[in-house]
């Protein structure tokens, strides 16, 4: 489903991805572990195409297309989703709004027929049940005065809105107490656990991984994948540190 081959990137004219290569096949979920400043959110960028990251070698192919050929629109509308680290608030534009846009938007871009407004807030108030999020918190404007958690589990209810084929969470763990936490984690697999699904999960430590079992582990350091294993790597991580591990 997701191929990357000897991927190669900069941001500010310096050199952070250095020839890194993975493969998720349909219905794997794959976490990626590092130490700051590996590369971990540039490759989340670098994915969903954000600008002023230039990949200067290695391809990416995302259900048989050339990712790194389409606009981060058409990479939404392929069906790429990217979950960011710190979800950014939109003052004046309601979630409802927001998100029955960017659906309907993609709905149209791949030849299908938009959601009435009633056949939306149905379909908004089964995937907010889904992450016991409030309706009225989507009335509000995007992520405006919404916590740490609430403006996680307000992503995790677009991911299911918008129904991707490939998920890339950066750290969707950041910020989550331990029953917040729980209901992301259970989000993540009702949402995505399926055979025609892929996650990339990444996320500093194993405590997600509780709930959201990845198929393989990888450890990410100065730029490349060092050492790839089962859900047992991140154990030892915690345990034993990166340095230890990726030595």
């Amino acid at each position: 489903m997701l191929k990357i081959d000897n991927l190669h990137a900069t941001v500010g004219g310096t050199e952070i991805l250095k020839g890194l290569s993975l493969t998720i096949n349909a219905g794997e979920v794959h976490a990626i572990m590092g130490p700051n400043g590996a590369g971990k959110s540039t490759l989340s960028y670098v994915l969903g195409g954000r600008p002023g990251y230039e990949v200067t070698e290695g391809s990416v192919t995302f259900d048989g297309q050339d990712l790194l050929a389409l606009e981060p629109h058409e990479r939404a509308a392929a069906g790429l989703f990217l979950g960011f680290q710190y979800p950014v608030e939109i003052p004046g534009v309601s979630n409802v709004q927001f998100l029955r846009e960017a659906l309907n938007a993609q709905r149209r871009s791949r030849g299908e027929d938009e959601l009435s407004g009633g056949d939306f807030l149905k379909l908004a108030r089964e995937k907010a049940g889904l992450l016991r999020l409030d309706m009225e918190m989507l009335k509000r404007p995007v992520n405006v005065g919404f916590s740490g958690g609430e403006k996680k589990r307000a992503e995790m209810v677009q991911m299911g809105i918008l129904d991707p084929k490939f998920a890339v969470l950066d750290e969707t763990d950041s910020g989550l107490d331990i029953d917040a936490l729980r209901v992301v984690g259970e989000g993540i697999n009702a949402i995505m656990r399926k055979p025609d699904r892929g996650v990339l999960l990444i996320t500093h430590y194993q405590r997600l991984l509780d709930y959201v079992k990845p198929d393989r582990v990888h450890v990410l350091a100065k730029g490349r994948i060092v050492t790839s294993g089962g859900p047992e790597l991140a154990l030892r991580l915690e345990q034993e540190g990166y340095e230890a591990v990726a030595a």
